[in-house]
């Protein structure tokens, strides 16, 4: 049994790389939409965006070792997304705007693109030409879509650790594994012993026989 887990690469999962993506895209948004100075929903935004992303490569690093702080930097990171999420409510509200959901001419379209497309460059080009509306919708669609993939993972990760343990246990039946092949061993090297001598014996006895 490996007591240490195998390194999970993030960049391969696509709810990391569309974590990614609502980073920049949320840098953007608030660039182009919100004011400089003076807003702290600025800096809530962002930092949202970010900590979902660091959060997810900080948790799945230290998978290796600790799948109880793996799962408590993913659920930081689920909250966080969760955050942004309502921010880009709490603006599309604000600014009498619409939300684009099932129904919406665009909704279904908006809803393909997403699931399509998971890398910064396929949706960089848009950043500087959708509308506020545009970006919040995307965003939210974005936002449904990794907490949904984290959900699953959590849930599959959880499974994992009731099932397995943490690196505790792992560490714990890697030793007590040990300890019950070293036990093995032993008994297998006195039965040798035991016949060598039977050997031995009759060896010996043949000898004296024949003296």
């Amino acid at each position: 049994m490996a007591v240490l887990r195998k390194q999970t690469n993030w960049e391969n999962l696509y709810y990391y790389r569309k974590t990614v993506v609502l980073y920049q895209m949320t840098v953007v948004f608030c660039r182009r939409f919100l004011p400089k100075y003076g807003d702290r929903t600025v800096d809530q935004m962002v930092q949202a965006a970010r900590s979902g992303k660091q959060n997810i490569v900080e948790g799945l690093a230290d998978g290796v070792t600790s799948t109880e702080m793996e799962l408590k930097l993913l659920n930081v990171a689920r909250a966080s997304i969760k955050e942004l999420k309502e921010d880009y409510l709490d603006y599309i509200s604000a600014h009498s705007l619409v939300r684009w959901q099932a129904g919406h001419p665009r909704y279904d379209s908006l809803l393909a693109f997403c699931r399509e497309h998971n890398d910064l460059e396929e949706y960089e080009p848009y950043f500087t030409k959708w509308s506020d509306e545009e970006i919040a919708n995307c965003a939210l669609t974005l936002c449904h879509m990794v907490d949904r993939m984290m959900s699953t993972t959590l849930e599959l990760k959880e499974k994992d650790f009731v099932e397995n343990g943490g690196i505790r246990e792992r560490m714990t039946a890697e030793r007590l594994g040990r300890r019950q092949t070293q036990k093995e061993e032993i008994a297998a090297l006195k039965q040798k012993i035991a016949s060598l001598k039977r050997e031995n014996a009759a060896l010996r006895a043949r000898l004296a026989r024949q003296g």
